[in-house]
């Protein structure tokens, strides 16, 4: 699991309670990145929304011929 600077960013900005949340959550992606409730962004199927409880919103691209995935965008839940 990677990180662009801005979802790295919105990753930081989440207290504590969140955070963990949200660890829990990505491990879920992690390990099926296709599913866990995750859609297509565009049609793209690598390319990735999810919404981690009520914590966040991801976007996030799969490159499966190296099985990384590169979070693109946290977006902290109201």
């Amino acid at each position: 699991m990677t990180y662009t600077d801005i979802a790295q960013a919105g990753r930081a900005a989440l207290d504590a309670a969140r955070r963990k949340e949200f660890e829990t959550g990505i491990a879920g992606v992690a390990r099926t990145p296709y599913g866990c409730g995750s859609s297509a962004v565009n049609g793209d199927q690598d390319r990735r929304e999810a919404t981690l409880g009520r914590v966040a919103v991801i976007r996030y691209e799969v490159s499966p011929g190296v099985l990384i995935v590169t979070v693109l965008r946290v977006i902290p839940a109201p």
